[in-house]
């Protein structure tokens, strides 16, 4: 019994916080324990996660998981539609149980009432039955349909809003949070989707949604657990990172970023400090530059956080778009290791199988001190991981903005993958050409593409973004001409090439495309 009431004192508010660690919160728990006679007496009543509330999505045609807490040992029984299922508590006061699968409908009730005298049932309302995405990523899958305020703009953001009244998509968006441990739960509950709703809501995760919606005529649920500025690592479980000792490199630069910010406190408190002064002057707020959230950045801590109370939601599968963190010379090399073990790991903790996993690759950006052609590649590499595919937006991409204005395409990219893997339409092109293999045909190289059936073309006089290098290993721009459903590649200078790379630089005019108006991916054939 104690350790119960310690255990869910520490659920209830919700984990660390700041400058509240998981000790911390057992300490406070047990004080709680030892000092009050009326929490030890007090009967707990039936409780479900914040992820099942009402106007929430239950995933169609699969098992249905229901959980939360109880009295110890209490019968817990569950009604939902035409089903009735029962659960016995633990001696921790947590339950768990199965619903069949149901088809796509609703709305419907389901309630959950334990066998204690006196209890009364939970009741939640208007609950839908259909398909249930999880968005996450850094700020280009955060970026709301309002955008972000002196930073980027959605394009025709405005409309789009007034436009977001969807009654049959609904809406599941996490604060964000961090944690040293796993958490249960989280704070936010289900809501319609409306115009006041959506426009906090992540713009891609909801163009997805939208289509997929308006094309299969289902219910859609959409969580959105998103970060800006934020490494892969951070995503993923501790229990497979630990696992893997190839990994470790992440815990030195999780070092390397966490030794200059010894001082981030106080310079969050001077900058707030300024933005006080010039609104008190009646001044514009002056500018700061970029710092990420310490902990964010913890290896682990956004899955536990942020991930973790999800896990036990049965979903589709899931949408992504991150890497932009990880473009730093020294952390690029990882990522294609990092970002396969996340897929894997997530696909594990949610025990559901190869669930599809749709994601973005990074766009054009002038960054020329990172590699994001090294991240892009990587992202392009991760395709080899089964159920998987990949939206390239180097077409919509802002030399000026890391945060493109078009996330409408971003969206319907992920939805064209979604109907060609998922909804029973594999005869569509989902993806632009994708770098097959290089044959060497004298002192030019012939590059093969999938997705290229219908044949390639290029958005302007000429190709671009191509590059070769010999012997030496160095790259040189090339001259690039379509033949048929391949390109041939040749540099001045090379006489013997052994290798060719596409669209690599941070920003690029690469514009190679296929017949269906896809762009092409960065790649390098070494």
């Amino acid at each position: 019994m104690y350790g119960y009431l310690a255990f869910d004192i520490t659920s209830r508010h919700g984990g660390r916080k700041a400058g509240m660690t998981g000790t911390r919160n057992l300490i406070f728990g047990i004080a709680v324990l030892f000092t009050s006679s009326i929490v030890i007496s007090a009967k707990a009543a039936v409780r479900l996660p914040n992820t099942i509330s009402s106007h929430a999505v239950l995933q169609r045609d699969a098992p249905i998981h229901i959980w939360g807490w109880s009295n110890p040992g209490e019968t817990v029984t569950v009604r939902f539609h035409d089903q009735t299922r029962s659960a016995d508590a633990s001696n921790l006061g947590l339950w768990s149980l199965w619903l069949m699968p149901e088809h796509a409908g609703g709305p419907y009730t389901l309630t959950a009432q334990g066998n204690a005298e006196g209890g009364a049932a939970v009741t939640l309302s208007d609950i839908l039955v259909g398909d249930v995405w999880l968005a996450s990523g850094q700020s280009n899958m955060e970026m709301p349909l309002n955008g972000f305020p002196g930073n980027a703009v959605l394009k025709n953001g405005a409309e789009e809003i007034a436009q977001a009244n969807l009654p049959t998509v609904r809406l599941l968006r996490f604060e964000k949070n961090t944690s040293d441990y796993p958490l249960n739960d989280v704070s936010t509950t289900w809501t319609e989707c409306t115009p006041q709703t959506a426009a906090e809501f992540s713009a891609v995760a909801y163009f997805f949604g939208r289509e997929i919606n308006a094309r299969e005529h289902v219910p859609i649920g959409l969580i959105d657990s998103t970060w800006g500025g934020t490494p892969v690592e951070s995503w993923i479980s501790m229990e497979t990172i630990g696992s893997d000792a190839s990994l470790m490199p992440i815990f030195a630069s999780w070092a390397r970023f966490a030794k200059p910010l010894i001082n981030s406190d106080l310079l969050i408190a001077a900058e707030k400090r300024e933005d006080e002064a010039a609104a008190q002057a009646h001044q514009p707020a002056p500018k700061h530059d970029w710092h990420p959230s310490p902990l964010s950045w913890k290896p682990a801590a956004l899955y536990n956080g942020m991930i973790a109370p999800a896990a036990q939601y049965t979903i589709k599968g899931v949408i992504w778009y991150q890497g932009e963190a990880n473009t730093d010379p020294r952390r690029a090399p990882m990522y294609t290791r990092l970002f396969s073990t996340l897929i894997a790991d997530w696909r594990q903790q949610w025990n559901e199988g190869n669930f599809p996993f749709l994601y973005v690759q990074i766009s054009n950006f002038n960054s020329p001190a990172e590699d994001w052609g090294a991240i892009r590649d990587a992202q392009r590499r991760t395709l080899s991981t089964a159920n998987t595919a990949m939206a390239v937006t180097l077409d919509i991409g802002d030399p000026d903005n890391v945060h493109p204005a078009d996330k409408q395409t971003v969206g319907a990219r992920l939805a064209l993958a979604a109907r060609a893997l998922v909804y029973g339409e594999p005869q569509l092109t989902y993806s632009g050409p994708l770098f097959r293999t290089a044959t060497t045909e004298g002192s030019a190289m012939r590059i093969w593409f999938d997705h290229a059936k219908s044949g390639l073309t290029s958005h302007g006089p000429e190709l671009e973004g191509f590059e070769i290098a010999g012997a030496d290993g160095k790259f040189v721009p090339a001259a690039a001409r379509i033949d048929g459903s391949t390109v041939v590649v040749q540099a001045q200078g090379v006489s013997k090439p052994r290798a060719v790379r596409y669209a690599w630089a941070s920003f690029t005019n690469a514009n190679l495309f296929n017949k269906e108006n896809l762009p092409a991916s960065t790649f390098t054939s070494e």
